[in-house]
């Protein structure tokens, strides 16, 4: 077995829906998920379903039911304009701590970007972006990805012990991620520490908050013209993240997330920022996080994780 596979338990079966009607496929029915069909995946879905990150935090825990809860949403969607293959690798196994589950985790996402797949990921806790970002730094080189943070928090916090506000700080303070090639998206400045803001602002972070968002005809306007502003003849060649963190949405359109706020992104909002990662060509993994079941209604947050991973899958450059 390979360390993918090592690392990781197959999913659950009773996820993948089916209407047995050939006139209505679903994606229970077309996505793969035996070893045998990884090799020719063009993308890979990984659920990492764990909270101890936000219990650390003080955050609401439930998280780590959102992999199994996105998967229902997400295999009840039709097959319409999905061109890729997408095979589903499963969970990250806990490996007894979170720090030793972070390790696993960026062995396994190293792995499958290497393999030249791109990667969709289910957190758990927005700790996860830390294991991301490192397996993102250490397959093409600080110098050479960018960054997103979309979330209502800045996750730079100090902290004696990683947790799901910390990840960001650790990427930035072991110099895995540029201050130059981050950015901090739909962040609000009533959540935002001054203190935090002035240490982003100080190392030249990219900020784009929630106003400067919406004061913009559509969603990713700001960050778009930034990117390519920034980077123009250089763009192609950097490889990206996408962190989504589900904070970043108003509570009315995704009520289960760990930190809910009335204010936030919409969810027309939000898919439009998912569709920009996926039509950026070097786009190589996107997470979504802090999704918490315990808390959705009628499934809202669950099924919007779900739509705008199809978003993704179609959207792909």
């Amino acid at each position: 077995m390979s360390t993918q596979f090592d690392l990781t338990s197959r999913p659950d079966e009773s996820v993948f829906f089916s209407r047995n009607d050939p006139n209505d496929p679903r994606l229970g029915e077309v996505v793969r998920r035996t070893p045998d069909h990884y090799e020719k995946a063009d993308i890979v879905i990984l659920g990492c379903p764990q909270d101890e990150g936000v219990r650390r935090n003080g955050g609401r825990v439930g998280a780590a039911e959102a992999p199994g809860a996105i998967r229902r949403q997400f295999y009840k969607l039709t097959t319409f304009n999905i061109r890729k293959r997408i095979f589903d690798l499963g969970d990250v196994k806990w490996a007894g701590t979170l720090e030793q589950t972070h390790d696993a985790m960026t062995n396994i996402v190293k792995t499958v970007l290497q393999d030249g797949k791109r990667l969709i990921v289910l957190g758990g806790g927005n700790d996860i972006s830390y294991a991301d970002g490192k397996a993102m730094s250490e397959i093409f080189g600080k110098d050479w990805w960018i960054g997103v943070n979309i979330d209502a928090h800045l996750d730079v916090r100090l902290s004696a012990e990683r947790n799901s506000g910390t990840p960001y700080r650790q990427l930035l303070d072991e110099e895995l991620l540029l201050p130059k090639y981050f950015y901090e998206v739909g962040y609000q400045s009533h959540l935002t520490s001054p203190i935090y803001y002035d240490y982003i602002r100080d190392l030249g972070v990219n900020r784009i908050s929630l106003e400067l968002v919406r004061s913009r005809a559509e969603a990713d306007i700001e960050l778009k013209e930034s990117i390519r502003n920034k980077f123009i003849g250089h763009s192609a060649s950097l490889s990206t993240f996408f962190g989504f963190d589900m904070d970043a949405v108003r509570s009315a359109d995704a009520p289960g997330t760990s930190a809910p706020s009335p204010l936030g992104l919409r969810a027309g909002e939000f898919i439009q920022l998912v569709k920009y990662a996926a039509s950026l060509a070097n786009t190589k993994l996107i997470e979504f996080s802090e999704m918490n079941p315990k808390y959705d209604e009628d499934d809202r947050t669950a099924k919007l994780v779900a739509i705008g991973m199809h978003r993704f899958c179609t959207g792909v450059a």
